[in-house]
């Protein structure tokens, strides 16, 4: 080996602690973010799927009547014209 390669070797060896930390390190935030894409994307579909499965059930109508509410304030307008 050329006295390179034996300066080079040594420096990683001495080095090697932290070298490994931020290989670790860099593991663990791409799992992270690989981890946090995933979530988005299941989130994603799943509420997709729900608005999907909801736009295609029939809503029930209710009629109201309000015969007695314009009654009540016809009757009101015609006191106050008195």
């Amino acid at each position: 080996m050329s006295q390179e390669k034996v300066d080079r070797y040594k420096q990683d060896k001495a080095n090697r602690k932290q070298i490994m930390r931020k290989q670790k390190m860099k593991g663990v935030v791409r799992k992270a973010v690989v981890s946090l894409a995933a979530l988005a994307l299941v989130g994603w579909l799943g509420y997709s799927a729900w608005e999907t499965y909801n736009s295609n059930r029939v809503r029930p109508v209710a009629e109201v009547n309000y015969d007695s509410v314009s009654n009540y304030l016809n009757t009101l307008s015609a006191s106050e014209t008195e």
